[in-house]
């Protein structure tokens, strides 16, 4: 049900404007309040806060832009009015919508159709304005909350990294005693056990993964507290995959690899040289990482635009996985699919990815088990 006022001074009007909405189809019932002055109309709106006002301009104790404003301020943000003259004043009608009157109509010069379509439609505007109102008011809200959540998780994630930062530091020394201690007592102590020499392997092989994650974790901090990005260089990538390969050189032979480049589409990128030859190393390393048992590992590495978005592309032939079961997981910290056929701490993804992140680009994958893996790195979001 909707609730009308009708402020006019002439009772014949008054009983015209409830005949005409007595009419309407709109609504199922109309509760129409009359008053007879500015005065009176005041009264009622407070008490009735009805969901539109037909106002009379020419009233006995004030005129409709003053009992408008009065309205107005009662009711700022929810007032719907139609203001009705008994002279075509487009000055005034102008001054009435400037007021906040949502309509106007004029005496003698609209029928039944046009008084019930002036008021729903005023109706519904009010409404769709109070709903835009609320609406805003909500984001608003929202994006505050969000604001104060982004700065807590951003002095979590700073403390956190703070305190990996800090322990992988501390953690070096110890384990660098440790290594010490180690190949001093595996030349000189002497020990009556057949299984000695496999249990010296153990020792060593687990005193190395420790050693690669301390320092792989404080590679992936140094990189979050950076307080400035590195300057972007143009990088001949012909020279700095054959860098990246001369220190993977044990790794290539180890594999039997063939390392195909095409850098034709794409000579040169324009991009952090540090950050570029991270991401490149930590991709080549994986392929020759999870390669096939039962095939050379074949890579092929290049660049190239797609549209005006620089790609580089590392392809291989290697294990591959099924990124419908970890294709969520792929870019997690310490995260690995082929713990048995690589030593590796599941650090690389997760330090590719966060350095592609930090510059605008993402990563997309293809994968298939047993056939291979594409990585492209879109570089530039």
């Amino acid at each position: 049900m909707k609730n009308i006022l009708l402020v006019d001074d002439n009772e014949q009007d008054r009983m015209l404007y409830k005949r005409y909405l007595s009419k309407q189809r709109e609504y199922e019932q109309l509760e129409l309040h009359e008053a007879a002055s500015g005065a009176e109309a005041v009264a009622l709106f407070a008490a009735k806060q009805p969901d539109c006002v037909l106002l009379d301009y020419n009233l006995l104790d004030t005129d409709g832009l003053t009992l408008l404003r009065e309205l107005k301020e009662l009711a700022p943000d929810t007032l719907c009015v139609v203001m009705i003259t008994g002279g075509g004043s487009e000055q005034l009608a102008v001054r009435a919508l400037n007021s906040g009157a949502f309509d106007y109509l004029v005496k003698g010069q609209f029928d039944q159709e046009l008084l019930c379509k002036t008021v729903i439609h005023a109706i519904e505007k009010s409404e769709w304005q109070q709903r835009m109102a609320r609406y805003h008011q909500e984001l608003t809200q929202a994006n505050a909350e969000l604001a104060v959540t982004n700065q807590q998780l951003a002095r979590t994630n700073t403390d956190l990294d703070n305190f990996v930062y800090a322990a992988s530091h501390d953690l070096r020394q110890p384990v660098n005693n440790l290594r010490g201690l180690f190949d001093e007592l595996r030349r000189t102590a002497t020990v009556n056990d057949p299984d000695a020499a496999h249990m010296w392997f153990l020792f060593d092989k687990s005193l190395q993964a420790l050693t690669t994650t301390i320092s792989d974790l404080a590679d992936v901090v140094q990189v979050a507290r950076q307080p400035d990005r590195e300057a972007t260089e143009t990088v001949e990538m012909a020279a700095l995959t054959e860098l990246v390969l001369q220190t993977l050189h044990p790794q290539v032979v180890e594999a039997a690899a063939t390392i195909e480049t095409d850098f034709t589409g794409l000579p040169t990128l324009t991009y952090a040289p540090s950050s570029l030859r991270t991401i490149l190393l930590n991709l080549l390393a994986n392929t020759l990482k999870y390669r096939h048992p039962n095939r050379p590992a074949r890579v092929r590495v290049r660049t190239y635009l797609n549209g005006r978005q620089a790609v580089l592309e590392v392809q291989d032939n290697g294990l591959g996985m099924n990124l419908d079961l970890y294709g969520n997981e792929l870019f997690q910290l310490f995260r690995r699919f082929h713990p048995e056929a690589s030593e590796g701490t599941g650090v690389g993804l997760f330090l590719v990815n966060r350095l592609v992140r930090a510059e605008g680009g993402h990563i997309e994958v293809e994968s298939q088990e047993e056939l291979g893996t594409t990585f492209r790195v879109y570089l530039r979001g």
